[in-house]
């Protein structure tokens, strides 16, 4: 079977299915997955030295015979691996511990590289557990090319059974089969103008450099590719979408508009009242709208969706709105009719079992219903999605495609930082809600130590008193038998502890994603009439819930979660005009995330601590998960904003009308693998 980078990974010489699914846990699929697989750094072994010359606390590499070669038993039935090597210089021995198989591998009389640190031992030096690579004579005469010892050696993110090693020797062969395939398609001239390394040359360098310098300019290549790559994407889906068909333009008559906005029991804030403008805008284009309004938690995004569904409404259009979850759902169903149904809109919950006919509503409201085929919902001008993030491309394109070409209006309270936003959003216009309404108060955030936490619950217990309400927030629903997760305080388990020996004399409730559509309501419900005092839950508050009463919001393993995702629980309370409190218990006090988590109480907006995550945990863990669509970039960092202006310029030349760069077969042909690989937003 002829090799190419599309190859699985399975089908490669000892691999096998065990080994491709240990490379599954490293996003490791495919022949060109491993090519792509990055060194997180570099071992430098390139000095050689004969053994006599060796000193103490040195790195070398030294390469000689095998004189003797041995395990030794110890009394706790450990072995202990023994071997000395010999050279024209010297003697030199070697010790390995619980690698039975090396006395078998490096017998007396062959030739060995080794590589690692060498050791005061008596009158000599000695290595403990160096790296090792047989040679054969010719290697000795010739100084033939070694690829664990005598050079820089990359070392690479591992997992339980695949070592850098085991890495290292299954991308040396293929290098020189398929690094050709990685054909350079920027033309001579670009890469001059930004001093770049052929592709080819870099996927060789980035693995097994000469030196340092090399593996730098190899890493800003495949940097430059990942980046360029995100933005002609992004570019080419935003070109793509404005050469669709509108379904339907809508004709707003300000006269009515107006009234509607007069009746809001509110006024807006300058920033609602400037992205009002923008959505209105977008809505009387000839082109369909695809807008990403992001705000933070409180800021009023649900107003401006309900402005835009309006605007649908007097244009004699339809709306839906889909939320990632039906406690976010039932919310949005809520604040809707309370705008919209005295102007006589009608307004419906979709969900899976229901069997009527939705074309008689104007607006429809739900989860992934929306999406069901069995639902009918109708052509719709207008399509809002809340939490966009949290849905795949797949059920994104669903509700767009049962939708004709519609306006599209997604919003997120996730804080964004601008590098994000101008990257893997640029094929979105963006609109950002940077004032909160007045009379919001700041919430007090505090980290709370283990030793503090029964003068957090008589605390607590006071707040309740004066007639306030608490939520309790466990990462999990049950307890784990992960032993990362052993001390991860769980939902259920802790709602026991809590009613029976804590608060005995409190009403509580428990809410988790496990629970049926109508418990869930029947616990929120609850809540929001007082009827309990403490709502003991998992994140699935994050989005949706909306208690004026809530001051009090405790989070435990509260260094487990991505501070954007923190700041969105914190935002449960807080939406009155009582003082309101944030407690952040970690699960473990040693945690390295203590001073991370002291940023949330300090930070003025979700937009500084959104900024501050992605540097310290990276653009796949914002929202606390790598399951939300992020890219997950291996080279380019979203920091990178020359990379990323320059990238973009870049996209935007060859994408241009009449480019002289689209008139090159291998941008072509870059073009068509990029819209096969990455499916449209």
């Amino acid at each position: 079977m002829k090799l190419t980078l599309k190859t699985p990974v399975r089908a490669l010489h000892m691999v096998g299915p065990t080994y491709a699914g240990r490379l599954n846990k490293l996003d490791i699929d495919s022949v060109g997955d491993l090519l792509m697989h990055p060194p997180r750094r570099y071992e430098d072994y390139s000095r050689v030295s004969p053994i006599g010359s060796v000193q103490n606390g040195e790195v070398v590499t030294i390469r000689g015979q095998v004189k003797t070669s041995r395990n030794v038993f110890t009394r706790s039935h450990k072995t202990i691996q023994k071997i000395v090597i010999t050279d024209q210089t010297g003697t030199l021995k070697a010790t390995w511990f619980n690698q039975p198989y090396i006395p078998n591998t490096l017998k007396p009389g062959s030739w060995v590289s080794l590589a690692g640190t060498a050791q005061q031992f008596g009158k000599g030096v000695q290595f403990t557990s160096p790296e090792y690579e047989k040679l054969s004579s010719t290697d000795m005469r010739e100084k033939g090319t070694t690829i664990h010892t005598g050079r820089l050696v990359p070392v690479y993110p591992e997992t339980k059974g695949v070592s850098s090693k085991w890495i290292r020797s299954r991308i040396a062969p293929l290098l020189p089969l398929l690094a050709s395939e990685l054909e350079e398609w920027l033309p001579e001239s670009i890469l001059k103008q930004e001093s770049l390394v052929p592709l080819p040359k870099a996927i060789v360098s980035l693995h097994f450099p000469s030196a340092l310098s090399e593996a730098k300019k190899a890493w800003g290549r495949l940097a430059f590719e990942e980046m360029v790559n995100i933005q002609l994407a992004v570019q080419n889906r935003r070109k793509s979408w404005d050469r669709r068909k509108l379904g339907k333009k809508l004709v707003i008559e300000d006269s009515k508009l107006n009234v509607f906005l007069s009746s809001l029991p509110f006024r807006l804030t300058q920033a609602q009242r400037r992205v009002t403008q923008e959505v209105l805008g977008d809505l009387g284009q000839d082109k369909p709208m695809n807008r990403l309004l992001q705000g933070d938690v409180g800021s009023g995004k649900t107003v401006i969706a309900a402005i835009a569904i309006y605007a649908a409404f007097i244009s004699g259009e339809k709306s839906a709105l889909m939320a990632p979850t039906e406690i976010l759902a039932m919310q949005h169903l809520e604040t809707i009719k309370k705008l919209l149904a005295p102007f006589g809109m009608r307004i419906a919950m979709v969900t899976s079992s229901m069997k009527e006919n939705l074309t008689k509503y104007d607006v429809a409201i739900g989860t992934h219903a929306l999406l069901y085929k069995t639902v009918e919902t109708g052509s719709h001008a207008l399509v809002v999605i809340d939490e966009q993030h949290r849905f795949g491309v797949e059920q994104r394109a669903l509700l767009i495609k049962k939708s004709r070409t519609p306006h599209i209006l997604t919003m997120t309270a996730t804080p964004i930082p601008r590098t994000v936003a101008l990257t893997l959003y640029g094929d979105l216009d963006l609109s950002i809600l940077d004032e909160m309404p007045p009379g919001r108060v700041r919430i007090k955030t505090w980290v709370i130590p283990p030793h503090k936490r029964e003068s957090a619950y008589r605390w607590m217990r006071e707040r309740i008193k004066l007639g306030e309400q608490a939520f309790i927030v466990c990462p999990l629903i049950e307890e784990s038998t992960n032993e990362t997760m052993l001390q991860v305080r769980a939902a259920t388990e802790e709602f026991d502890r809590l009613k029976d020996k804590v608060f005995p004399d409190l009403a509580l409730s428990l809410l988790h994603g496990r629970l049926s559509s109508r418990k869930k309501e029947e616990e929120i419900q609850k809540f929001r009439k007082g009827k309990t005092n403490i709502l003991v839950t998992t994140p699935v508050v994050e989005v949706g819930i909306d208690i004026t009463n809530a001051t009090v919001m405790m989070i435990e393993g509260a260094e487990r979660f991505g501070l954007a995702q923190l700041h969105q629980l914190r935002g449960r309370v807080g939406r009155g005009i009582k003082e309101s409190y944030c407690l952040l218990f970690p699960s473990n006090p040693k945690t390295q995330g203590l001073s991370r988590l002291r940023i949330l109480g300090t930070a003025k907006s979700g937009g500084q601590l959104a900024e501050f995550d992605l540097k310290l945990r990276g653009p796949g863990e914002i929202y606390g998960t790598k399951q939300h669509g992020y890219v997950n970039l291996k080279y380019a960092e979203l920091s990178d904003t020359r990379l990323i202006a320059t990238t973009q310029r870049l996209a935007r030349e060859i994408l241009e009308e009449n480019s002289k760069l689209l008139k090159l077969q291998s941008v072509r042909t870059k073009l068509s693998t990029l819209e096969k690989d990455i499916e449209p937003n």
